[in-house]
C-alpha cells in the first residue's frame, strides 16, 4: 500500500487534473492540505470498502455464515463516534491554520484595488497614481474560428497586472455591476467581486513570472472573455515600471487638458471613433449599428443618436443603470469618448453632421 501511495503522489504532482502547487507559500500550504485530506479519504475508503468486501466474501450465506444478533452495543457506538471525531479534529487543525493564514491581509507592502466590470478588470494601485483597465487581447478572428486558436486562447490581455516579487500584495476586490470572481490558481486566490462590498486577498510571489487566471463566476454573456494575467517582477524592475506608468498617466492627463481647447475635424473624429466603436461597442450593438433585437438596442436610426446629443453623451459616459450599458467615463479618454459619440451620430446613414468635442464631454462630466 505504501508503494501505491508513493506512486499516487508522483502522479498527482504532475497531473493536469489535480490541484496545482502554485508559486506562493500559501498555495503550497493549500496543496499540501488538499493532498493530506485526499489521502486520509483514500485510506478511509480502502478500509471501509475492504471491510465490506471481506464481509461479503467470507461471511456469505452459502458458506453457512449466521448473522450476529446484537442491539445497542456501547462499544460499537463509542468507536464510531470517537474515531470520526478524531479524524475530523486531525483534519481541522491544519485546515484552520491555512485558512487563517489566507485571510491575514495585514502588513501589506502593496495594495491594489481590483474591480470587475462587464467584461473586464480594472486595477488601481492605491499607493500610486496608476490605474487602468485590463481587456481580453485574443483576436476576434480566433473567437469566430477564422484563425487558428492561439496557445493562450482567451487567457491573454492587453495590459496585465504587475506586482513585485518577495513583497506582500494585498488585493481589495469589488465590482461595478454584477458578481464576478477574481481567480489566479497559482496564487491560491479565488475571491468574489461583489458590487457594494470589498473582499480581501493577498499574495507573496517568490519568483518572477507570468501567471494566468480568469473570472470564475457566471457574470453574463461575455463571462468567458474576462481573463486575468499577472506579471511578477523583481522589486527594482517593478519600481521602474510603476514610475513609468505614473509619468505616462500624468502626461495623458496633461494632453487631455490641452484637448479641451481644441476642436477636432469630423474626419479625424470618425476615424478614431470607428476604432473605439469596433473595440468597445460592436460586441453588443453590432458592427452595423443594428444591435440585437430585444437584447441590445440599435444605434442606427435611434432617437438618441439622431436627436438628443446631451442624452447621448450621458449614456456613453455614465451608462444606463439596470442594463448592460456600462459607463465608459473611466475606460476611455475625453478624445475617445468624443470620437465614438460623433461616430455613432454619423455612421450607418445617421448623418447628423454634428461633431462632439472633448470639451462637450468634459462639460457633462464636471457639470461646468
Amino acid at each position: 500500500m505504501c508503494a501505491t501511495l508513493a506512486s499516487s503522489v508522483a502522479v498527482a504532482e504532475r497531473s493536469d487534473i489535480n490541484l496545482r502547487k502554485g508559486v506562493t507559500d500559501i498555495s503550497e500550504q493549500v496543496y499540501g492540505l488538499h493532498m493530506t485530506i485526499f489521502y486520509i479519504c483514500v485510506v478511509i475508503g480502502v478500509l471501509v470498502f475492504g471491510a465490506m468486501l471481506y464481509a461479503m466474501i467470507f461471511h456469505r450465506k452459502s458458506k453457512g455464515a449466521k448473522p450476529a444478533n446484537f442491539h445497542e452495543s456501547v462499544k460499537v457506538e463509542v468507536a464510531w463516534t470517537i474515531v470520526p471525531f478524531l479524524i475530523l479534529v486531525g483534519m481541522a487543525v491544519p485546515a484552520a491554520k491555512t485558512l487563517i493564514a489566507m485571510e491575514d491581509t495585514t502588513e501589506a507592502d502593496v495594495t491594489i484595488l481590483v474591480t470587475g466590470s462587464q467584461w473586464k478588470w480594472h486595477y488601481k494601485y492605491m499607493d500610486h497614481e496608476v490605474d487602468y483597465f485590463s481587456l481580453l487581447a485574443t483576436q476576434q478572428e480566433q473567437i469566430t474560428n477564422k484563425f487558428d486558436k492561439g496557445e493562450n486562447y482567451l487567457l491573454e490581455v492587453d495590459r496585465p497586472l504587475v506586482i513585485p516579487t518577495g513583497q506582500k500584495v494585498r488585493f481589495l476586490i469589488t465590482s461595478d455591476d454584477v458578481i464576478h470572481s477574481w481567480w489566479v490558481p497559482d496564487f491560491a486566490i479565488k475571491k468574489d467581486a461583489n458590487p457594494g462590498f470589498i473582499n480581501e486577498a493577498w499574495t507573496k510571489v517568490n519568483e518572477p513570472g507570468l501567471y494566468r487566471g480568469q473570472c470564475a463566476e457566471l457574470c453574463g454573456k461575455d463571462h468567458g472573455f474576462m481573463p486575468v494575467v499577472v506579471i511578477a517582477k523583481e522589486p527594482a524592475e517593478y519600481e521602474r515600471w510603476i514610475a513609468e506608468q505614473e509619468q505616462k498617466q500624468l502626461k495623458a492627463k496633461e494632453k487631455e487638458q490641452k484637448m479641451l481647447a481644441m476642436n477636432m475635424e469630423m474626419e479625424e473624429l470618425m476615424d478614431v471613433g470607428k476604432q473605439v466603436y469596433q473595440s468597445a461597442c460592436a460586441a453588443c450593438h453590432m458592427p452595423n449599428g443594428e444591435g440585437l433585437p430585444g437584447v441590445f438596442p440599435a444605434l442606427k436610426g435611434s432617437d438618441v443618436a439622431l436627436n438628443d446629443m446631451p442624452k447621448h453623451i450621458d449614456v456613453v459616459v455614465n451608462g444606463v443603470p439596470g442594463t448592460a450599458m456600462q459607463a465608459f467615463a473611466k475606460q476611455l479618454s475625453l478624445k475617445e469618448l468624443a470620437a465614438v459619440i460623433t461616430y455613432e451620430r454619423n455612421a450607418w446613414g445617421n448623418d447628423t453632421g454634428e461633431t462632439v468635442q472633448a470639451k462637450d464631454v468634459n462639460a457633462l462630466i464636471t457639470g461646468n
